[in-house]
C-alpha cells in the first residue's frame, strides 16, 4: 500500500503530542494565554490523512500490522464534495469513507488517526486524483473536538484562528451520518507540522457553517473583484458627483424614483447602481429605497469629515492617470505627467477649480490631525510653523488645542487664499501669519515647532534631503520638527502604504518609505528621528530634532 508512510507519520504525531503540544506546534503566533483559552474549549481528537487503498480489507490489514484496529467505515460527505470540486468529477461517482483507529495521545487520552479512504469504483479512475492529492496534502489536518455548542464561543474560536493565528477559512460542512458540523482552517505559513486544522462540533449549526463558508477565499473570485476595482472607484465617484449620497443623507430610504428625480438620473440605471453599492457596503436596502451605511455617509458633502472631494479626485484626474501605470513602471516617470502633459502640482495650480478640488481633497483626509495635537510636545512652544500645510487643517488643530500659540502657514500663494477662509472658520486666523513661498528653497525661521505633513512622500530622496536640510537650517537649536507620513511596513503587515506607494509613483513621482529609510533622510539633513506615534488610516507621526539637540 503506497500510503503506509503517511499513516505511520500520523500515528507518531498523535503519540508524541497532547492538546497543549498540538496548539503550540500549529498555532505558534498565539500567546500562551490565547492557546490556553482554546485548550479550555477544545480537545486534540485526531490527525487525518487521505489514502487510496485497493479496498477496505487492505487498509484494515495495514492497520492491524501496526497494532491498530480499524473502526467502521462511514461515508464522508464533506471530503467527497471537496474532491469532486477539485477534480471536476460528479460526487456520486466517488466513494469516500472515514475510517478511524484509536491511538492514545502523549497524555494518555483517547485520540484517533482519521483516514479519508478513497475507494475504487467501476466508473471512476482514481489514478489521476491520487497523483495530484498525495503531494498536495489538501486533506491532511489536525482535528480539535469543540467541547461547547455555544455558538458565540464557537464564533470567538473562529475569530481567534483567523485574526490572531493567521489562518483562513478552508470550507466545511455538516456530516449527517455522525451529526457533526465541521469547520476547516488553513495557513500557508511554512514550518508548521500541519497547516490545516479542523474544528468539529456536535450537532448541526447552520448559521455557524454559513458564516464560515462565506469567509472561504476563492482565488478566482478574489482576483475578479480586484480586476473590477476600477468599477467601484467610478461607482463611488458618481454617487458623490450626482449628489446621491447627499440626498440619502437627508432622506434615508428615499424611494428610487424620487431619488432619481432629485439627482437628474435615470431611474432604472440608478437602481442598478444602488444594487452594486449595496454589494460594496456603501448603501443598504431601507423601506422602498436605500439608506447610507456608515462608510457611505462619508460620500455626502455635508457630512462631518466628508470624503466627497476625495471621491471626485480619485474618480477624476487620478483615475485617468492610473491608466498610464504601465508607463510609470516601465520608465520610472509619473503616468500623470504622461497623460496630462504637466506635473501633478503644476496641473492642480493652473486652474482654480482643479486647485480648489485638490486642496479640498487633502483637507478631507486630514481627520488624523485631531490626534496629532494630543501627541506633540508643546512645552516651551510659542510659534508653530506649518511648512506646505495646505489649507492649514493641521495648524488649526494645534492652535485650537493651545490658545497661547501663534502660527505661521508657509504655502503657495494660490493655496493661501483657501487657507485664509479655512483658518477663519476655525477661529485661528488672527493668530496666524500667512507667508507665500517655495519650501524647497526656504523656510521661515524662528519657530519653536515645525510641521511637515504628507509632504516628503511627494518627492524623491534627493529633493527630500534638500527640503529637510532647508528646514534644519531654519530651525533654532531648541526647535522640534513633527512629520506625518505613511510608513511602509518592514514585513507583510497589512497596510495602506504599499498602495499609496504605487499611487505616488504614478501620480507624483514620489514614494512611501520605511521608518529606517526616513531615518537616513533625516540624518542626511542634520536631523535625528526620535519617537513615533501611530495615527488613523495607517499614518505615523514622527518626532525629529536637530542633531545634538
Amino acid at each position: 500500500m503506497t500510503d503506509l508512510a503517511r499513516i505511520d507519520a500520523a500515528v507518531e504525531f498523535v503519540r508524541a503530542h497532547d492538546t497543549s503540544g498540538v496548539l503550540a506546534a500549529v498555532l505558534p503566533t498565539l500567546t500562551a494565554g490565547e492557546r490556553d483559552a482554546v485548550a479550555e474549549r477544545c480537545q486534540f481528537s485526531h490527525t487525518a490523512a487521505l489514502v487510496f487503498p485497493a479496498d477496505l480489507a487492505e487498509l484494515s490489514e495495514a492497520l492491524r500490522e501496526r497494532g491498530l484496529v480499524a473502526g467502521p467505515a462511514t461515508p464522508s460527505v464533506v471530503v467527497r464534495r471537496r474532491l469532486a470540486l477539485r477534480h471536476r468529477r460528479p460526487a456520486h461517482r466517488l466513494d469516500v469513507r472515514i475510517v478511524r483507529a484509536a491511538v492514545p495521545s502523549a497524555d494518555g487520552k483517547h485520540c484517533d488517526i482519521e483516514l479519508f479512504v478513497v475507494l475504487p469504483t467501476s466508473d471512476s479512475d482514481l489514478a489521476a486524483i491520487a497523483e495530484a492529492e498525495r503531494p498536495a496534502d489538501h486533506e491532511q489536518h489536525l482535528g480539535l473536538a469543540v467541547r461547547t455548542d455555544d455558538e458565540v464561543e464557537v464564533a470567538g474560536l473562529c475569530t481567534l484562528l483567523t485574526q490572531r493565528a493567521g489562518m483562513r477559512s478552508d470550507g466545511g460542512g455538516y456530516n449527517g451520518h455522525e451529526n457533526l458540523t465541521v469547520l476547516y482552517f488553513r495557513t500557508d505559513e511554512p514550518g508548521r507540522p500541519y497547516r490545516r486544522l479542523e474544528l468539529h462540533i456536535a450537532g448541526e449549526h447552520p448559521q455557524v457553517l454559513a458564516a464560515h463558508r462565506a469567509a472561504v477565499h476563492d482565488p478566482r473570485t478574489g482576483l475578479l473583484r480586484l480586476l473590477t476595482g476600477a468599477w467601484a472607484t467610478q461607482a463611488l465617484a458618481v454617487t458623490a458627483a450626482l449628489g446621491v449620497a447627499d440626498r440619502l443623507a437627508a432622506v434615508p430610504g428615499c424611494p428610487v424614483a424620487e431619488l432619481a428625480a432629485a439627482t437628474g438620473a435615470d431611474g432604472d440605471s440608478l437602481h442598478r447602481l444602488l444594487r452594486y453599492l449595496t454589494d460594496l457596503d456603501v448603501v443598504r436596502p431601507s423601506g422602498e429605497g436605500f439608506a447610507l451605511t456608515e462608510g457611505g455617509a462619508l460620500l455626502a458633502a455635508t457630512t462631518e469629515q466628508s470624503l466627497h472631494p476625495l471621491a471626485l479626485l480619485y474618480g477624476g484626474a487620478f483615475y485617468q492617470s492610473f491608466a498610464h501605470l504601465e508607463h510609470a513602471v516601465r520608465t520610472g516617470r509619473p503616468g500623470f505627467d504622461h497623460h496630462f502633459g504637466s506635473h501633478h502640482f503644476d496641473y492642480f495650480t493652473a486652474v482654480q477649480e482643479s486647485a480648489e478640488l485638490f486642496d479640498a481633497a487633502m483637507a478631507a483626509s486630514a481627520s488624523v490631525f485631531g490626534q496629532v495635537a494630543d501627541l506633540i510636545d508643546l512645552t516651551g512652544v510659542r510659534t508653530v510653523v506649518d511648512v506646505a500645510g495646505g489649507n492649514g487643517a493641521l495648524l488649526s488643530c494645534v492652535l485650537t488645542a493651545e490658545p497661547r500659540l501663534r502660527g505661521v502657514l508657509f504655502e503657495r500663494a494660490s493655496t493661501l487664499v483657501t487657507a485664509r477662509a479655512a483658518l477663519e472658520r476655525a477661529d485661528c486666523l488672527e493668530r496666524c501669519e500667512l507667508i507665500p513661498g517655495d519650501f524647497t528653497r526656504e523656510v521661515p525661521g524662528g519657530g519653536d515647532l515645525y510641521l511637515l505633513s504628507r509632504v516628503l512622500h511627494d518627492w524623491d530622496d534627493d529633493r527630500c534631503r534638500q527640503i529637510l536640510a532647508t528646514c534644519a537650517a531654519a530651525m533654532p537649536a531648541h526647535a522640534r520638527l513633527y512629520v506625518v507620513e505613511r510608513l511602509l511596513p518592514d514585513g507583510n503587515t497589512p497596510s495602506l502604504a504599499p498602495a499609496w506607494d504605487v499611487h505616488m509613483l504614478c501620480n507624483v513621482g514620489g514614494r512611501e518609505r520605511t521608518r529606517a529609510h526616513y531615518g537616513e533622510l533625516f540624518a542626511a539633513g542634520g536631523l535625528v528621528l526620535g519617537e513615533t506615534f501611530a495615527l488613523p488610516m495607517d499614518f505615523t507621526l514622527m518626532q525629529v530634532v536637530p542633531a545634538g539637540h
